[in-house]
């Protein structure tokens, strides 16, 4: 593989705010490792970047549910002599019901993908970004971890919430290492996000201002990431960061609201 470009390294790189962040940093001049389970989708992003901006990209299909997904992945970069620049652990998913609803399999194939993955792929691809001095890690949380939790989806705001946490430590840790970390904490954004977990009828009812576009949440975020001082999180759209604020400064009233709202976007069936 060709090292004159850096890579970055992108999970669920097949939709949404995965292929965005493939689509904009392939334009900033990266090559790409795309991670999904769907290999037609991804050789799609791998065809369009290399068209639009001749970005090479590695195609790794995984299913991060599986224990040895990260070290595999891993494996194959070490490879290939490709040393990951910039992260984006993205991959998600959301588990719709009440919690008692999925089997336990369900919930841990949920917690492996969530929350271990991301710690484990970080865990292996930080020291290396810290001995070079140079490295960008994005963990793809969600508003959703920061406001009060809903009845329904239980593991959800819980998981972002985590990655949150975890965001803001590795940052403080990495201060001094040249090594950038944030936790991307979008609202409603359009993807086949909902459609993967069947509640897109729910969430169509929800009002257009509520919504954000991809390309706005991920160049914001990489706008962001470029900056001399990264913050520890990233909250893309005016809305959103009016209802962390709320949430913040009101608590009450943010738990009221999503108590009385949250019927409108979450399935407790």
């Amino acid at each position: 593989m060709e090292q004159q470009q850096p890579w970055a390294l992108v999970t669920g790189a097949s939709a949404g705010i995965g292929a965005e962040f493939c689509r904009q940093l392939a334009a900033q001049g990266y090559q790409l490792v795309l991670v999904a389970r769907r290999a037609d989708r991804l050789q799609q992003i791998a065809d369009e970047v290399k068209a639009a901006h001749g970005a090479n990209s590695l195609i790794i299909t995984a299913d991060l549910s599986q224990k040895t997904a990260s070290e595999d992945i891993v494996k194959r970069l070490a490879e290939d002599n490709i040393a990951v620049e910039y992260l984006v652990n993205n991959a998600g998913y959301g588990l719709p019901g009440s919690f008692h609803v999925p089997d336990w399999q369900e919930h841990a194939d949920f917690i492996q993908v969530m929350v271990t993955a991301v710690c484990e792929l970080t865990w292996r691809l930080l020291p290396g970004m810290q001995t070079r001095g140079v490295g960008h890690i994005v963990n793809v949380a969600s508003v959703a971890g920061l406001i009060p939790s809903s009845a329904g989806h239980t593991l959800y705001g819980a998981s972002k919430s985590f990655l949150i946490k975890f965001s803001e430590s590795l940052a403080l840790e990495n201060e001094n290492t040249g090594v950038k970390i944030t936790a991307l904490c979008p609202g409603f954004t359009y993807s086949e996000f909902h459609d993967a977990n069947h509640t897109r009828s729910v969430v169509s009812e929800l009002p257009s201002y509520l919504w954000l576009d991809a390309n706005s949440v991920v160049s914001e975020t990489l706008k962001a990431m470029s900056e001399d001082k990264v913050k520890a999180l990233v909250i893309p759209g005016r809305q959103y960061k009016t209802l962390v604020w709320i949430n913040q400064h009101l608590p009450g009233l943010g738990a009221l609201f999503v108590k009385k709202n949250a019927s409108n976007y979450r399935i407790t069936d």
